[in-house]
């Protein structure tokens, strides 16, 4: 008797020891009683009852059991139709979520730590009746998480169909979505904060910064950066346009005026990059996600094969042999991106054949129309260039695809690679052409202007004006058919829905990025031949600002928020284009007449003095890279002190646990002793604490 009453002491104690006191996901309802929908939830018409209800009870269900615990009501429609559904989630089930992905908020003693149910009250803001401790758009990524979390069990096909295969680890939202069970998931907007960030953003012609901090608290991370950069661009590209102006107007040709702007491009396209990094990370480090840690990446849920044992986590996932998809890389995609290399470049001869017929053309009438023609092939060349590269854009996507990357990040950059790629030969190639091999710098200087006016003018018009006049005539449609005369901030629940669940998707800020760096590469490259090239950039940029914040606030739908610590592969792409535009402006300075002068009896000469200068203009670049730091000091010892405290938490976390073992070892041996006095079988007791411990 006295041996299980002292085993059932040690086995408390050793519970209560091991154990810290946290809540669970079970060990709280996670019951919402004012509802507070956040995500809304689309399904082809005509679904089957029972997938509605396996769907729903999925999302509802406890995590134990493979659920998502969250909150999901049915959006009954005008003619009964209950084929979108609105998903939320309890306060304490989102505190929970914040907990999973990681999130970093800020605590009381102004330093950013990733938020911790245990430590709550802690953080600054925080309070159990303040709702509002989390963003609308972290509760809303949060969800997202959740749902695309939710991975097959048990379940062999989609209950209701049949042919909709299913095993377990498979994301059941990628099946519905696969078999058009699912049409879209999308985060619903918040009427009176988008007035307000509206008006504050775009409402009024201002000169000022944006309020990236209330973009951010909107539309997340990812966007917010992506607007930061276009406007640290936008300024950075002042002093390039100022000194610009005056050496166009005034027709400096002199040889060491022509040294000093390309000298000073070298110089700008190096510390804008490497001060852009500085900016980030405090704006990131204020945001928390340059504190975010990288998880363990999931695979992408387009990721498809045979079901097997992954080595690293033990879990059941699709496995795809790495050969057969180098086989795909190699011998389709490679050949594939080739063959249409090889065709941008035969447009490009088709073009100058076109600026030969109209440089003929203006020789034998030499009128103001002949002159007008001289710019007709230019325009044609860069309409052409941008149909090409958006036809480009989706056979990279699907060649990517089928490629089938295990995880997102490989997916992405294998698809940015191969839009880079094309996109620089397509748009730089008759640059190069007419700088390098036929030496025509007045050309030079009229496709350069051609091309980067005209891709500015169709770019606004088709990312900005164009889908806000579609959505803007799709709004006219909605409002007569509900036959509602009422503001944005005064539509009903359903009309809110069925007005946001026909606006268009917004695909992230590949497009966006893309253009930026397209502009940077024709300011960077050909910059000293056209001087003006800055001055279009910026004209462009400040437009670039209200068109995508008018197109993010009215034309699309919410994007989810993504959390991102920096701009990611495009800081290389950036930095690669800065490298070649060293060597493109050394060999122009080069072959101009004044340089060419001071070698008139051997040309290697030149060509040695061109490249040695060329190769100090790299290791200077290279030395400035390396000399201005990518974060500043006080945000450098932030994270240093945060490391520091992190490993003494760990070191005090372990000296604790060290030291309830010793006294439970010395424990189990007094109890022992005395039980051995008492004639009690100490055996037992022994083997209950070990396996205790």
């Amino acid at each position: 008797m006295m041996t299980v009453e002292v085993t059932q002491i040690l086995h408390s104690v050793v519970s209560a020891s091991s154990q810290k006191m946290k809540e669970s996901w079970s060990s709280f309802d996670t019951f919402e009683p004012s509802f507070r929908p956040l995500v809304v939830i689309e399904l082809a018409k005509g679904t089957k009852e029972e997938t509605r209800e396996w769907l729903t009870k999925r999302i509802v269900d406890k995590k134990a059991n493979g659920g998502a615990q969250l909150l999901v009501k049915p959006l009954v429609t005008e003619n009964g139709d209950q084929n979108i559904y609105l998903v939320g989630a309890s306060h304490f089930r989102l505190l929970l979520g914040a907990e999973s992905v990681g999130l970093v908020k800020e605590c009381n003693d102004n330093s950013m730590r990733t938020f911790t149910y245990s430590s709550r009250k802690t953080f600054k803001g925080f309070a159990d009746d303040n709702h509002n401790f989390l963003t609308m758009a972290e509760c809303q990524y949060i969800i997202k998480h959740e749902l695309e979390n939710l991975r097959a069990k048990d379940e062999k096909i989609i209950p209701g169909y049949p042919q909709a295969k299913l095993y377990p680890g498979k994301s059941i939202v990628r099946r519905l979505l696969t078999n058009g069970i699912l049409v879209q998931i999308f985060p619903l907007h918040d009427r009176e904060e988008l007035k307000k960030l509206r008006h504050t953003w775009y409402g009024r012609v201002k000169i000022g910064y944006q309020p990236l901090d209330e973009i951010r608290c909107y539309f997340g991370e990812t966007i917010a950066l992506y607007f930061g950069f276009l406007e640290y661009f936008t300024f950075a590209l002042i002093p390039m346009a100022v000194i610009g102006i005056p050496y166009y107007v005034f027709a400096w040709e002199d040889y060491d005026k022509y040294v000093m702007f390309a000298a000073f491009n070298l110089l700008w396209s190096t510390v804008i990059l490497e001060v852009w990094k500085r900016f980030c990370a405090v704006m990131t480090y204020r945001w928390g996600t340059l504190l975010m840690k990288r998880q363990f990446e999931e695979p992408r849920p387009g990721f498809h094969g045979v079901l097997g044992i992954n080595p690293v986590t033990g879990r059941e996932e699709p496995v795809y042999s790495s050969i057969k998809r180098q086989i795909r890389i190699y011998l389709v995609s490679l050949p594939f991106v080739c063959l249409c290399l090889y065709f941008s470049l035969y447009v490009m001869m088709i073009y100058f054949d076109l600026e030969q017929w109209a440089l003929d053309y203006h020789k034998e009438n030499e009128s103001n129309f002949s002159s007008l023609m001289l710019f007709v092939p230019s325009i044609i060349y860069a309409v052409v260039i941008e149909i090409m590269n958006r036809i480009y854009r989706y056979a990279a996507e699907f060649l990517t695809s089928w490629e089938n990357h295990r995880l997102e990040s490989s997916y992405q950059n294998h698809l940015i690679l191969k839009v880079l790629v094309f996109n620089f030969l397509n748009c730089f190639a008759s640059l190069f052409y007419i700088a390098f091999v036929l030496f025509d710098m007045k050309l030079l200087r009229q496709s350069l202007a051609t091309l980067l006016i005209t891709s500015q003018i169709l770019n606004q018009f088709a990312e900005a004006f164009l889908p806000y006049w579609l959505q803007k005539r799709h709004k006219k449609r909605m409002k007569k058919k509900m036959y509602s005369q009422k503001t944005d901030t005064g539509l009903s629940l359903v009309e809110q829905v069925n007005l946001e669940k026909g606006m268009g998707t917004y695909f992230g800020t590949f497009d966006d990025y893309l253009e930026l760096f397209l502009q940077f590469g024709y300011v960077s490259l050909f910059s000293c031949v056209y001087p003006l090239a800055a001055v279009f950039a910026v004209l462009n940029n400040v437009t670039e600002i209200y068109s995508d914040a008018l197109k993010m606030c009215r034309v699309y739908k919410r994007p989810f928020a993504e959390p991102t610590a920096s701009i990611g592969v495009w800081q290389l792409a950036f930095e690669t284009m800065s490298v070649i535009s060293v060597v493109t402006n050394c060999i122009l300075i080069g072959m101009s007449p004044q340089v060419n002068a001071l070698f008139p009896d051997s040309k290697m000469d030149l060509i040695l003095t061109v490249a040695l200068v060329e190769h100090m203009l790299l290791a200077m670049k290279f030395v400035m890279a390396f000399v201005i730091p990518d974060k500043p000091r006080d945000i450098q010892i932030k994270l240093a002190r945060l490391e520091f405290e992190s490993l003494e938490a760990l070191k005090q976390q372990m000296l604790f646990g060290h030291c309830i073992l010793l006294v439970l070892k010395t424990l189990t041996n007094r109890i022992c002793l005395w039980l051995h006095y008492h004639d009690a079988d100490c055996a037992s007791t022994q083997l209950v604490c070990q396996s205790s411990l």
